[in-house]
């Protein structure tokens, strides 16, 4: 455990940051397993309309440093991919 006041502060804010994290995390991992589950339905304006919702939360996350931004824009490109291929 830390043992300095300033060991215990930066502990503390930590604490509160994986809280943040993990929110934006799993609010990320929502809106791409419902941009799949959209590509699912074969509906392509649903499932433009929920891409969008993921690239902005990827995009977040990757500007905060909670995910690399090359993986947020190779996530982003493959569900565009999909939903071009559903268009066509």
């Amino acid at each position: 455990m830390a043992n300095t006041k300033s060991a215990k502060k930066a502990a503390r804010q930590a604490l509160r940051r994986t809280e943040v994290n993990k929110s934006r995390r799993t609010r990320m991992r929502t809106a791409i397993r419902k941009a799949e589950e959209a590509i699912t339905g074969a509906d392509a304006n649903v499932a433009l309309k929920a891409l969008v919702a993921a690239q902005s939360q990827l995009m977040k996350a990757a500007q905060k440093g909670i995910v690399h931004k090359n993986m947020a824009a190779r996530k982003i490109s493959r569900l565009s991919k999909r939903i071009k291929a559903l268009e066509a």
